[in-house]
């Protein structure tokens, strides 16, 4: 590798700190504090100029403050002269407010993509985006890894039998039958209503046979955990010997830790995407690393080689 630098803005220390590990890299140097007029400032503290630099940031709350520091800090990068300015986003910023799907609605995922470029983005990399069309509203290079190996590859130690994958609706049916093909196991699908914006998700029946089986659902993020919440009840309600989940995104707001401790539910696998609280750690929840593979990526892009192989 040649000409890196990779910097956290202050919620991502920990990530970036994996990140550099596996590069064998120091973490950049970079200032960041609010005046008492509660304006962000940002300084870099070492020399950017004509590096290939990358600058990553987290969804902890409060997110709007995380935009505000993550667009000052591409400023100061661009004032300084970095020769290419790369986003890491492991959990894309407003990814669920992908299109517009009701009167008078923004799409505030593309806003945040045309906020990125105007403040000199040269490139993003994220991961498991809500709506994979969401690269597309990027006009700079959008490069997108998933957890999904992650995800099965800690499956797959677990050795289950009579397994069963579910899709907890239509929408992530496409996303199930990849993770069945891989386990050569049947999938199984939860017919789900929810109504307008409320996070309360109904499940009536399923399509496929859960009785007496071990089932995995799988999805790309949980937030309130109502979903997938109602996806075990029902899946319980049908049989199921026991319960599995998977996500990339832990987004796990509100009361979803307790919500999960009471449910039917015998694990939730998440990766670090997003930081999880000490105070929401609890048995049910495991959590794998995901920042190896955005080390790979990012090495791969400063090489100039293909992401191909690990993009699969």
């Amino acid at each position: 590798m040649r000409d890196i630098k990779i910097f956290a803005c202050p919620s991502a220390e920990n990530f970036t700190d994996e990140v550099c590990e596996y590069l064998g890299l120091k973490k950049g140097r970079m200032k960041v504090l609010k005046f008492k007029n509660d304006n962000t400032f940002v300084q870099i503290l070492e020399t950017v100029r004509d590096k290939d630099v990358y600058i990553v940031q987290t969804t902890k709350p409060p997110v709007n403050e995380r935009v505000m520091e993550l667009l000052i800090a591409i400023e100061a990068l661009k004032r300084a002269s970095a020769g290419r300015i790369n986003v890491v986003l492991p959990y894309y910023l407003y990814s669920r407010s992908d299109k517009k799907d009701q009167p008078r609605v923004p799409v505030t995922a593309k806003l945040m993509a045309k906020l990125l470029e105007a403040a000199g983005t040269t490139r993003v990399i994220t991961c498991d985006l809500h709506n994979p069309a969401i690269q597309a509203y990027f006009d700079i290079n959008c490069d997108r890894i998933s957890a999904q190996n992650l995800l099965q590859e800690y499956f797959l130690k677990k050795k289950l039998k009579d397994m069963v994958v579910v899709a907890t609706d239509a929408g992530s049916s496409k996303k199930a039958y990849k993770y069945s093909e891989f386990f050569n196991c049947p999938i199984a699908l939860i017919d789900k209503r929810r109504n307008g914006n409320d996070d309360n998700a109904i499940a009536s029946t399923v399509i496929g046979e859960v009785n007496g089986k071990q089932c995995i659902i799988f999805d790309d993020e949980i937030d309130t955990a109502g979903s997938i919440i109602e996806t075990a009840r029902i899946l319980e309600e049908h049989g199921a010997k026991e319960i599995y989940a998977g996500c990339t995104h832990g987004i796990l707001s509100s009361n979803a830790t307790e919500r999960i401790r009471k449910s039917p539910i015998k694990e939730l696998v998440i990766t670090n995407t997003v930081p999880l609280p000490k105070e929401k750690q609890i048995e049910k929840i495991k959590v794998l690393s995901i920042a190896p593979l955005f080390g790979e990526t990012i090495k791969r892009i400063n090489e100039g080689r293909p992401l191909g192989e690990i993009l699969k």
